[in-house]
């Protein structure tokens, strides 16, 4: 076996810098002398950097509590109009509403549910879900019963 014939285990060293003189990457560390890119933490060239003008982030408002869809979800609107396709006496509940294909299953499992008033109801069901006042009459006036769980 010849020495060209070995496999070469070199590796470099990474370069220590800031670590004196002698080491040639001393005092400034290879970052020249003064100016916005010889000085520590956030680059300029970060995602938020806007040339020392007051970031976009901190000039907006703050948005809490109500109204902030990251906090408060309201529930899915289905209209009695969208109901008019269930059969005499029929259960109405996320179950039956997902099966008809009226809501998506993910957005009822995210949001919930409430039926609001808006048309007609000429059939009596039988309501297992939150529901606004009007709506609540018009079902009642139809036949139907409202059992909120």
């Amino acid at each position: 076996m010849n020495k060209r014939q070995l496999s070469k285990v070199i590796t470099r060293r990474a370069k220590r810098i800031g670590r004196g003189q002698g080491s040639g990457r001393g005092k400034t560390s290879g970052r020249g002398t003064k100016g916005q890119n010889a000085r520590g933490k956030l680059s300029i060239t970060h995602a938020h950097y806007e040339g020392g003008q007051r970031p976009l982030i901190k000039r907006l408002p703050y948005k809490r509590g109500k109204g902030n869809p990251k906090i408060s979800k309201k529930p899915i609107i289905v209209s009695l109009d969208a109901l008019s396709q269930f059969t005499k006496g029929q259960v109405v509940n996320i179950e039956s509403l997902i099966k008809n294909g009226i809501i998506k299953k993910e957005d009822a499992q995210k949001y919930g549910v409430k039926i609001l008033g808006g048309h007609k109801l000429p059939i009596a069901l039988t309501i297992e879900l939150p529901i606004s006042k009007k709506a609540a009459e018009k079902i009642e006036k139809a036949g139907g019963k409202i059992t909120n769980k």
